[in-house]
């Protein structure tokens, strides 16, 4: 086993051990999955924003870094939205390779979600897919547990068909439907992709009782869906930028959780935590956890330098994925702009300090980085997207 994985399940355990209440405790801070309930903060204005756009029929993108809280967020909307006036339907194409893929996710999501009981969903089946024969299969609770397999395929009905089911489902029960794609940057993925975009532009922007919020990972690849001219999806919404929660806001969640757990942090330390990662909402509760574990009854700053190399360490798997294949040109940009280089990375100077071939390189290297999400380009200033990963480059030798 790699010995720094040893290492960090070492000092995870001594962290623990420190602290006999953590054993037993309630996660404190949770990251890498949607939250919801107490472990949501702030956000109240984008809160409201989108709570009247879903309730008054506007289509919504989000767009932002990754671990800014899109998911969460959009969760918390459809948890508070009025029921009385809208339906929402969530769903996340991750896992869509292909047109149809799309089209099968989208239909079994608009019926089981605007069904409720699993004989409504049926009905709805019938009375909508009349060609099909799908594969329904119940659970212990029939009314939560329903999988349904509906394996449309292009003989069976065409896309422009299947676009229009969720139309034909909301002027059937008399209601405004709003339906939150997630991961909808794989659109851009499918085979012959801007016909694909086309085909679902071309239904989605006529339909009255329908509206869409459509967000996901990739930041550079949504930008490109929403804000390029030439591509089928160009201001097909209202465009939201998804900004990090400012400290103010961040000070008093990450504070109550250590009193809660008879533990005191310093205002200084809770904007170290942030700061340290950009305040990117995921980052900011798994190091907020990393320094609870590694922490006694008062924060040391010791223990903050502990918690921050345990973060480097928990994503170094992923890093070193992300990194594989990589030209001996492309890791030296990256180390370069994890040293803090932001003046002219064309000059003579940087090229030849850190070994990036010629000035005309540049420019490769750059578009090839920002395809691969590792690095981000805002006006003229390019930065590593990731801030853990900055610091993780700066610490391995690559």
């Amino acid at each position: 086993m790699d010995h720094k994985v040893v290492n960090f399940r070492k000092k995870l355990y001594l962290c623990s051990w420190k602290n006999n209440t953590l054993r037993t405790m309630k996660k404190a801070f949770v990251y890498g999955v949607a939250v919801e309930g107490e472990n949501f903060t702030d956000r109240v204005a984008e809160t409201k924003r989108l709570i009247r756009d879903f309730e008054n029929g506007q289509n919504v993108v989000l767009i932002s870094p990754r671990r800014m809280g899109k998911t969460s967020l959009v969760r918390r909307v459809i948890s508070q939205v009025d029921t009385n006036k809208v339906a929402v339907v969530h769903l996340d194409i991750y896992d869509c390779r292909t047109e149809y893929d799309f089209y099968n996710k989208l239909a079994t999501a608009i019926l089981k979600q605007t069904s409720g009981k699993g004989e409504l969903m049926l009905h709805n089946i019938k009375e909508f897919l009349t060609r099909l024969t799908p594969k329904v299969s119940f659970g212990v609770d029939p009314a939560n547990e329903i999988s349904v397999s509906l394996g449309i395929a292009p003989e069976d009905y065409s896309p422009e068909e299947i676009l229009q089911l969720p139309e034909k489902i909301a002027l059937k029960m008399g209601k405004h439907i709003v339906v939150c794609i997630d991961e909808f940057q794989q659109i851009g993925t499918f085979p012959d992709s801007l016909s694909v975009q086309k085909r679902v532009r071309g239904v989605w922007q006529l339909q009255q009782e329908v509206s869409y919020c459509l967000y996901g990972s990739k930041k550079h690849m949504l930008t490109d869906l929403f804000q390029n001219k030439r591509m089928p999806f160009y201001q097909f919404g209202d465009i939201r930028f998804l900004t990090p929660i400012a400290l103010d806001d961040w000070r008093p969640f990450i504070r109550s959780k250590f009193e809660e757990n008879g533990q005191t942090i310093s205002d200084e330390q809770i904007a170290r935590i942030c700061e340290t990662v950009e305040y990117q909402s995921s980052y900011v509760q798994q190091l907020a956890w990393n320094v609870m574990l590694c922490s006694d009854s008062v924060v040391s700053d010791d223990a903050m330098d502990e918690a921050i190399d345990d973060l480097i360490d928990q994503n170094s798997t992923l890093f070193l994925q992300q990194t594989e294949g990589l030209s001996a040109y492309q890791i030296n940009f990256l180390k370069a702009l994890a040293a803090g280089e932001s003046g002219d990375l064309t000059s003579a100077a940087i090229l030849k300090k850190y070994n990036l071939g010629t000035k005309s390189n540049i420019s490769r290297i750059v578009e090839s980085l920002i395809k691969k999400e590792l690095i981000e380009k805002v006006g003229r200033k390019v930065t590593i997207a990731d801030p853990v990963f900055r610091l993780w480059t700066l610490r391995e030798t690559l």
